[in-house]
């Protein structure tokens, strides 16, 4: 991904946050000649087990996503080869109408982190289930409602053979935060207000994060 100098990250836990925030990913895989580049939406999550989530820094950390097994970006996944992972964050359309100068142009602020790193397919039904189950845990926790997954174990197990888990070990990371960092800051100041005034949910987060700008 290229990012230029202004729009990279302040620190690497704009990155996890992202992550935590927005863990539906894109993965992506060059596939055959043949097939061209699988890419496939899913589910991940930072391990649990692992202390990397607690560092604030990718490289070395370990996620766990899983797909349907049924998928033939499954069987084109091998242990020990290469994904990416992208994940989209808040994002807006940007009007010249809120710069309050001209000539302008439009443009769109976005956030986006791209992690590449190496797979570890598992295939241990058990260890796939707590892939599942960690996945569950991590979403009730900050996007649910508390459900209680109890009482659908037995029903976990019956679909868990046709989950395809894996692991995915960093091995490095890039984050685009495009704020309106290259404009005045008077520009900045009024996009800001424009996008945390506003009545859309990304607009507001996209808003946060401005504020967040160091």
């Amino acid at each position: 991904m290229f990012v230029p100098s202004f729009y990279r990250e302040p620190d690497s836990s704009w990155m996890v946050d992202l992550i935590r925030g927005n863990p539906m990913a894109l993965a992506v895989a060059n596939g055959s000649p043949e097939d061209g580049p699988f890419a496939t939406h899913l589910p991940v999550i930072l391990d649990p087990g692992t202390s990397g989530e607690a560092t604030g820094e990718l490289p070395g950390t370990v996620l766990l996503g899983h797909m349907n097994r049924a998928n033939p970006h499954w069987d084109a996944l091998r242990t020990g080869g290469l994904l990416l992972l992208t994940f989209t964050g808040p994002h807006s359309y940007v009007s010249p109408t809120v710069y309050g100068k001209s000539p302008a142009a439009p443009t769109w602020n976005f956030t986006s982190v791209h992690v590449r790193g190496v797979v570890e397919k598992i295939e241990s039904i058990e260890e796939t289930l707590e892939v599942v189950q960690a996945t569950v845990r991590a979403f009730e926790g900050a996007f649910g409602e508390g459900w209680d997954m109890t009482g659908s174990l037995d029903y976990f197990r019956k679909i868990v053979p046709d989950v395809g888990a894996f692991r995915f070990t960093v091995t490095g990371a890039e984050g685009m935060f495009k704020l309106s960092q290259e404009q005045p800051e008077e520009v900045r100041e009024r996009v800001r207000e424009s996008f945390g005034s506003s009545g859309c949910t990304y607009k507001r987060e996209t808003a946060g994060l401005m504020s967040r700008l160091p």
